[in-house]
């Protein structure tokens, strides 16, 4: 399957996109959770990323260092990524350490990162910062850990010239089902991503661009396809910190019928969780009739998380012909595969098992949507095992090709060689065509085998979406084999709704019932856990290798309760390892 042919991006480096929205008034707007409301235009960006720029070059940044950032959805984030840039230097961003309850993990996971690329500086807020001190010093940056104050700003500018075949942007992959890998994006990859993107919009003529996004900036489809995309189009963009939106969902809905907004994107799980937890009074007055593009990507597409979400909000004008699946991941910039628009989803129900076990498409009991045809410059395979070529209606390896695919995994020449083969990405996702458009099944790495049967645990998970006792896209099927038995069986893992029944021994009940009734396999084990037990990448997918693993051992456990003598401690632990460090000359010339 191939895509449109590109067209030339309208310029050459992610710099000179932010230079020229800089003549727009165009901007973005950061919301609070009280809905208050800061207006920050791409002038305004620009001349602060420009006064970054020069602090960094005048703190020893030189060409093509890799620069940490790691904010939370903030002006401060935007100014250190745009003035990473302009410095020409190399933006790596990463998450902050959002769950308090995982701090041990944060620290180990995030001094791998800065190792990994070799990062020379961390930029992060003055929060973020007091925590980082462990992760500094395991991983010793040179010139240490800095916040925006502390690089001494003041009012002289600078703006280096990147080249078009440059590295411009490292983004860390999911994780998934293996330790997130510093993916390698050039300005040319990232510019002809933003093109495809922009060729695929409304016409600004007919619907104007305005977008509404909560999703994290240290994630491909935050980062490139909300921001960047925004800067590269001069389109208006309204942010929400994601951990707003997850306490209050209608925050989302809100400000895309405030703002009149015509583009937001989010996974499945949000719009499930929009359906649950937002009230007809929290919308009340509301409007969602502007909403053209409502995509939906990062993780298997649920057909009954939309459906339920077109159902429960048409009565506020939603369209549900606006809703798009998408499908796409971080070694190709972002998007591969993007539904066609002006109709409602197109779902295939087939048979689970015969998916599974032989690759087979037939009729059955299982939904599975399409996620569109190639985006323009994107070419997609279909293969089998020895690498042949499939057709229509037969599960193989998903193979992409295109000119928004990764330079490679930064410094990581033999994983490059094993994902890289002529062009061609290996995703490690399963899928078909049919009709001339894709239809993604799972994760090769994650089949479980039943009685000599391939089931894929989407097949199980999907299952679960109607019981009142499971939290919301927060539960997975995993193949363990339990002491005493030959072969494997099926394992559910799941988190306790908030508002769900008490009984447990009820809730779990209803998982085994629900789940034999649509695929006649009953769970051997199911396991209730408190919310946030399940391991989860840094943009919020499920990690089902890893669940496992920590079943099997015996460490699944939930976060740990964080108050705040817990969070002094830590940020005294901080502080210690940074005086540790300094002590012992592990920084540069600069202050930490």
């Amino acid at each position: 399957m191939k895509g449109p042919l590109p067209s030339r991006p309208l310029f050459r480096t992610l710099n000179e996109s932010l230079a020229a929205a800089a003549t727009s008034e165009a901007g973005l707007t950061f919301v609070d959770l009280a809905e208050r409301e800061i207006f920050v235009s791409y002038r305004e960006v620009h001349a602060h990323a420009r006064r970054v720029a020069a602090s960094l070059r005048a703190r020893g940044v030189e060409t093509g260092n890799r620069i940490a950032v790691v904010f939370p959805t903030s002006t401060g984030f935007v100014d250190a990524f745009f003035g990473v840039l302009l410095a020409g230097a190399v933006p790596v961003p990463l998450y902050p350490p959002v769950r308090l309850g995982r701090l041990e993990e944060y620290y180990a996971s995030t001094a791998r990162m800065i190792t990994a690329v070799g990062a020379r500086l961390v930029l992060a807020d003055a929060a973020t910062r007091a925590l980082l001190g462990r992760a500094i010093e395991s991983s010793r940056p040179p010139l240490g850990c800095l916040t925006l104050e502390g690089l001494g700003l003041d009012e002289s500018e600078l703006e280096a010239t990147a080249k078009p075949e440059a590295l411009g942007l490292i983004q860390f992959s999911s994780g998934s089902t293996m330790d997130p890998r510093p993916v390698a994006l050039s300005h040319e990859s990232l510019l002809a991503q933003l093109e495809a993107l922009r060729a695929l919009l409304p016409s600004e003529k007919d619907v104007p661009r305005k977008g509404v996004s909560w999703l994290p900036l240290y994630h491909d489809m935050g980062l490139i396809g909300c921001l960047l995309e925004a800067v590269y189009t001069a389109a208006s963009l309204v942010l929400i910190p994601p951990e707003l939106f997850l306490a209050r969902p209608a925050l989302w809905l809100r400000a895309i019928a405030r703002h009149r907004a015509t583009i937001s994107v989010a996974p499945s799980f949000a719009y499930a969780l929009c359906s649950k937890r937002v009230k007809d009074a929290d919308l009340e007055g509301a409007d969602l009739a502007s909403w053209r593009m409502a995509l939906c990507g990062a993780e298997p597409v649920s057909v009954d998380a939309l459906d339920g979400f077109a159902g429960r909000f048409e009565r506020f004008g939603f369209d549900r012909r606006a809703l798009r699946p998408v499908y796409g991941l971080a070694e190709a910039s972002l998007a591969v595969t993007f539904a066609s628009g002006d109709r409602e989803l197109r779902s295939l129900r087939v048979d689970p098992v015969r998916l599974a076990a032989a690759g087979e498409v037939v009729d059955g009991t299982r939904a599975i949507v399409s996620v569109g045809t190639p985006i323009p410059g994107m070419e997609v395979e279909l293969r089998d095992p020895d690498g042949r070529v499939l057709g229509e209606r037969q599960v193989g390896r998903i193979f992409v090709r295109g000119s928004s695919v990764m330079m490679g995994y930064f410094d990581q020449p033999e994983a490059t060689a094993s994902a890289l083969t002529g062009g061609w990405l290996q995703t490690g996702d399963l899928g078909f065509a049919s009709g001339g458009e894709l239809f993604v099944c799972g994760r090769e790495k994650n089949v479980i085998v039943i009685r000599g049967a391939n089931h894929h645990p989407q097949e199980f998970e999907e299952c679960l979406t109607g019981v009142d006792g499971v939290r919301a896209g927060c539960a997975v099927a995993l193949g363990f084999v339990p002491e005493g038995e030959n072969g494997e069986q099926l394992l559910i893992l799941a988190e306790r709704a908030r508002s769900g029944p008490a009984d447990d021994g009820r809730t779990d009940e209803q998982i085994r019932q629900a789940i034999l009734v649509q695929t006649l396999i009953r769970p051997h084990t199911v396991h209730l856990l408190d919310s946030g037990t399940i391991p989860r990448t840094s943009s919020g997918k499920l990690r089902r290798g890893e669940a496992l693993r920590r079943f099997v051992a015996g460490e699944l456990g939930p976060p740990s309760r964080v108050g705040r003598p817990r969070l002094l401690l830590e940020v005294l632990r901080s502080t210690f390892a940074f005086a540790r460090v300094k002590a012992s000359g592990g920084f540069g010339r600069v202050a930490t």
